[in-house]
């Protein structure tokens, strides 16, 4: 386990955090105290292997091929009547 004060750590972030990807633990002292701790995210968190989990259990699929651009590109259809309106007149029916 390493320790780092936070003088430390501001200055070199980047190698205590290739410390943390390298399975270490590094402890923070505030005047000698520890505060916090840098750990490795377990990979049963880590989003690429939840989602490779949801996979495996058929919960979703990846996709086969990238969307095209021009879906990021559509309108959103309008609404015909507003959704505040209609939580409004639903209140005061008293629904």
């Amino acid at each position: 386990m390493e320790k780092a004060t936070i003088s430390q750590l501001k200055n070199r972030l980047s190698a205590y955090l290739r410390l943390v990807r390298e399975g270490k633990t590094v402890v923070i002292l505030d005047r000698n105290q520890p505060v916090a701790r840098l750990e490795k995210v377990p990979d049963e968190i880590r989003p690429d292997a939840r989602l490779a989990r949801l996979e495996s259990k058929g919960i979703v699929s990846r996709a086969t091929k990238p969307l095209p651009l021009a879906l990021l590109r559509t309108q959103v259809p309008q609404a015909k009547s507003s959704v505040l309106a209609a939580l409004l007149d639903e209140r005061r029916e008293g629904r």
